[in-house]
């Protein structure tokens, strides 16, 4: 697992760094959503964060519980109006029991990736079953692997050129690995981010969810419900169990 790249100084500069994820035309449809497949029910959030989803969404009336494999990130979380309605259990996303049962599991932001293998990405599957109650939903956002982008005999792809920030995947195909890379400059100055991922592909979730006891019931391209297609550079997948 990815637990040694949130480390205290990733962790103080990710909600900088990742300033568009809070925008409103992405949070507010994230938010939305969510709230809908909780039906007034309580939410746990897989790999918590710095709680951006967990804040608005407990904002909204939900009750809301995070599990969090980072320190530095669990203290970000701490830091803000509105954490102490969030209750955070220190673990990795795979493992972690929290008592009780959910009407929603959710994981955002691609992070099922951040898990290395695929016995650990199945094991977060059938850790969501275990948190569900009948009839309750577990939610993943994540990208569609850019493999038929990538020209013949190259193994980078871009994803964001900007004057201060270059960002761009590597793939090893063999093993269904990528590393993104980050580069941020400012000021005459550059910062350096990796990070480690297992790609993984929506019919090969649905195959895990199956293993799970899960039942998928809905996949869309983002969060405003747009149809899935074959384009589509990201999903946002449904499962619930029975």
């Amino acid at each position: 697992m990815t637990d040694g790249v949130w480390n205290e100084q990733v962790a103080q500069a990710y909600d900088a760094s990742s300033a568009e994820m809070y925008e409103p035309s992405v949070l507010e449809p994230t938010v939305d959503f969510l709230a809908r497949r909780a039906e007034g029910g309580p939410a746990l959030e897989f790999a918590v964060g710095t709680g951006r989803v967990a804040l608005p969404l407990s904002a909204r009336g939900i009750r809301v519980s995070g599990i969090e494999m980072s320190e530095p990130m669990a203290n970000e979380l701490r830091k803000k109006p509105g954490a102490e309605a969030v209750d955070v259990t220190m673990g990795d996303m795979a493992t972690t029991r929290v008592p009780g049962e959910f009407a929603l599991v959710y994981l955002v932001y691609n992070t099922i990736s951040n898990l290395l293998t695929q016995d650990e990405q199945v094991a977060c599957f059938r850790n969501a079953a275990r948190h569900l109650r009948p009839g309750g939903r577990f939610v993943i956002e994540c990208f569609v692997p850019e493999l038929r982008r990538l020209p013949p005999g190259e193994t980078a792809r871009p994803f964001d050129i900007t004057d201060h920030h270059l960002g761009f995947d590597t793939y090893d195909m063999l093993n269904q690995r990528l590393v993104s890379h980050h580069y941020w400059i400012a000021d005459g100055k550059a910062e350096v981010f990796q990070s480690p991922h297992r790609y993984v592909w929506p019919a090969e979730l649905d195959l895990m969810a199956q293993l799970a006891g899960l039942e998928r019931r809905e996949r869309w391209a983002d969060w405003s419900e747009a149809p899935f297609t074959a384009d589509s550079r990201s999903h946002v997948s449904v499962w619930q169990r029975p």
